[in-house]
């Protein structure tokens, strides 16, 4: 890890869950970009704050492995960090674990592209920004 890790934990509701009676592949994704939404806003730059400074992120690519189903009324924790932020990219790392056995249910990452957020194309990351995550 080269970011402070950010962690929170919560339960697998009823609405996450799929007809194999797991979560729900598609819902791993949300949870991933909520973290990482969470994450930035607990540094200071969140959505409005990186608009303030004329920038949005965009996923370029995300990746996930599953390791062991989570249940509808599993208790999770969510963790998050950065891995490397360049000049246009930041590549970011999830890892998220059951509670009650500390089993590894699904890791993945995420390269997410700094753009203008008029013009949408790909802008230095501000040094406030790479400042604020501590990498």
């Amino acid at each position: 890890m080269h970011g402070k890790p950010y962690r929170y934990t919560f339960t697998v509701e009823k609405s996450a869950i799929d007809f194999n009676g797991h979560v729900n592949n598609v819902t791993y994704l949300s949870w991933m970009i909520d973290a990482a939404t969470r994450h930035s806003e607990s540094v200071g730059f969140g959505y409005q704050q990186c608009l303030e400074l004329g920038g949005t992120w965009v996923a370029k690519s995300h990746h996930i492995e599953y390791r062991k189903p989570a249940l509808e009324g599993d208790t999770l924790q969510m963790e998050t960090w950065i891995k490397d932020i360049g000049r246009l990219l930041s590549t970011r790392e999830y890892r998220i674990r059951r509670v009650e056995d500390e089993s590894l249910v699904c890791e993945g990452s995420t390269e997410w592209v700094f753009v203008d957020s008029i013009k949408m194309r790909p802008t230095r990351i501000p040094k406030v920004i790479i400042q604020g995550f501590d990498v």
